[in-house]
């Protein structure tokens, strides 16, 4: 009898440890190149708590790998765009934020909180918010010359652009360019729009999602499009990347923190948060990655510098005709199979 209370004991401790060491874990997936190391490393150091970190690409490969899943295998936290916020809500794909676990969040814009993807704020916590414009390497291309999506058609540009490996994206340069909205749900339209993508075609020398900035700085491509934190970057490695915010309308996302529906670790993934919310860590995160800060605390220990930066902060004329990408609805089935012939014209 003793023997089996040893081994019932000892059984129990491991089963404590299993779930002590589960609790020390948090499964984050995220955009690629978009949390500095610094930030994990300090986040574990404080909090004892193993981050297992996994990227994409794009929303659309976020969301097929988080459908996939099981709960045995689920990400713990999630940072989906703007639309994709909107599209997993209402597919029941999130779990409630519970604001009580919550601290800083009163730091927030609150021109960025109660945003249409999520009213309330009931399942996202804004992390990043940016825009979609053009880059030129001005060592090639003259200041002043490309001012529009438009211009990117231009025959210099042959084999020298770069696109986005984005579907929403892509597709809103050539709604923007024929004058309607990015966020079109008009299948004629978006077939419009595929129809005068395919005459840019011939210009296109890659479509890139991991890091757009590369073949700017490795001198693949002359000019196209590009996230602002990325061009931010690259003008930092080399001051004649240039970002420009085109006449028809820069595309603009917000990206947020998310718990998936079944997140194993969703104490591990409340501490993240909080953590991300303080506006130390908020700073850090918008120096490093060049994207905009929700943060009014992080904005407000920013040096004058960035704050004043109009590829990460831009001011009003900016951000004229420019659009937040929302849900299509099932018009993204549309989307789909344009984009699927444009690649394979491409390819």
């Amino acid at each position: 009898m003793k023997f089996r209370r040893l081994l019932l004991c000892a059984a129990l401790a491991l089963v404590s440890a299993s779930v002590l060491a589960a609790d020390k874990v948090l499964y984050l997936y995220n955009w690629s190149e978009y949390l500095p190391e610094s930030v994990i490393e300090g986040f574990e150091k404080e909090t004892g708590i193993k981050v297992v970190y996994s990227t994409f690409d794009s929303n659309e490969a976020m969301y097929a790998k988080l459908r996939l899943v099981d709960a045995k295998n689920s990400y713990d936290l999630v940072v989906p765009s703007t639309y994709y916020v909107s599209k997993m809500r209402k597919e029941g794909l999130l779990a409630p934020i519970d604001k009580s676990k919550l601290a800083g969040l009163d730091k927030i814009d609150p021109k960025l909180l109660n945003r249409f993807f999520d009213p309330g704020n009931e399942y996202s916590i804004p992390y990043l918010w940016g825009s979609t414009g053009i880059a030129i390497n001005t060592d090639e291309v003259k200041p002043g010359t490309v001012t529009r999506w438009a211009d990117l058609w231009r025959p210099e540009f042959k084999d020298r652009l770069l696109l986005t490996n984005d579907m929403r994206e892509v597709f809103h340069v050539g709604l923007r360019v024929l004058g309607y909205s990015g966020n079109s749900t008009d299948p004629k339209e978006i077939e419009a729009a595929y129809k005068k993508l395919t005459t840019l075609v011939p210009n296109v020398r890659v479509y890139d999602s991991e890091a757009p900035r590369m073949p700017y700085l490795e001198g693949e491509t002359d000019a196209g499009m590009i996230w602002n934190g990325e061009a931010y970057q690259a003008h930092g490695e080399n001051p004649a990347i240039e970002y420009i915010y085109p006449e028809e309308g820069a595309a603009l996302w917000m990206d947020s923190l998310v718990i998936p529906k079944n997140a194993r670790n969703v104490d591990s993934a409340y501490r993240f948060i909080n953590y991300v919310l303080r506006p130390e860590v908020g700073k850090a995160i918008s120096e490093e990655i060049g994207y905009a800060t929700p943060n009014m605390g992080s904005l407000a220990l920013l040096d004058e510098t960035l704050r004043n930066d109009r590829t990460v902060y831009p001011n009003t004329m900016d951000l004229k005709n420019t659009e937040f990408q929302v849900d299509v609805g099932d018009a993204v089935k549309v989307y789909e199979k344009y984009w699927e012939l444009l690649k394979a014209g491409r390819d």
